[in-house]
């Protein structure tokens, strides 16, 4: 699974930070420039990951339950959608992959990082992004937008300790990966945010 000749993009952070905004940017941004490409999500992207999703999102359960039903559904997204797409050559972009279970399930929930690996390892190997942006806020903003905006699932409900520890894990898996990550200051205009995108992806797409 390492061998693609597409890119395979990621988005990630804590809830409320606002990728959903920039990822249409992202999109446009790289057809623009007359690249085939592949926008999904996770959980999901398959029929069966949207299923697994909404009981991941909605019901309670055991935290290893919880992760072990996060990595069935990547795997059915990686064999399904994404390892398919690049193989054609197609880029792929993603709202979350990996990084999102150690933020979420190890820094916020508290999982041993050993078993994601295990799990990450055996779910799509050598398969990571070529790109990730991660988009960082601090709580107080983030829980603002979020309470602006819809109905919460049990993870947007959580409180300020689970997404500090949330935040600090992307921020400490940033830093492990400097050469895929790119942290954006989510707290600032969209213009200014879609300019510092634009500024990395000129340096990125042919």
């Amino acid at each position: 699974m390492t061998s693609h000749s597409g890119k395979f993009i990621t988005f990630e952070g804590i809830d409320g930070a606002g990728k959903s905004t920039h990822i249409a940017f992202v999109t446009e941004y790289i057809r623009s420039r007359g690249i085939n490409l592949v926008s999904t999500r996770e959980p999901g992207g398959t029929p069966l990951g949207e299923r697994i999703r909404e009981l991941f999102l909605h019901e309670k359960m055991h935290l290893e339950t919880e992760t072990l039903l996060v990595f069935a559904s990547r795997r059915e997204h990686v064999a399904q959608v994404i390892a398919p797409a690049l193989a054609r050559g197609d880029w792929v972009l993603s709202d979350r992959f990996t990084d999102a279970s150690f933020a979420y399930q190890s820094g916020g929930r508290g999982l041993d990082r050993a078993k994601l690996q295990t799990l990450a390892d055996w779910v799509h190997g050598g398969l990571s992004p070529d790109l990730t942006f991660l988009f960082d806020v601090p709580l107080d903003v983030a829980r603002a937008r979020l309470d602006a905006t819809r109905d919460l699932d049990k993870f947007e409900r959580e409180q300020a300790d689970f997404f500090n520890a949330t935040r600090n894990e992307y921020l400490r898996r940033a830093a492990e990966f400097p050469g895929r990550f790119r942290v954006i200051d989510s707290s600032q205009t969209i213009p200014a945010i879609q300019a510092r995108l634009a500024a990395i992806l000129e340096g990125f797409v042919p």
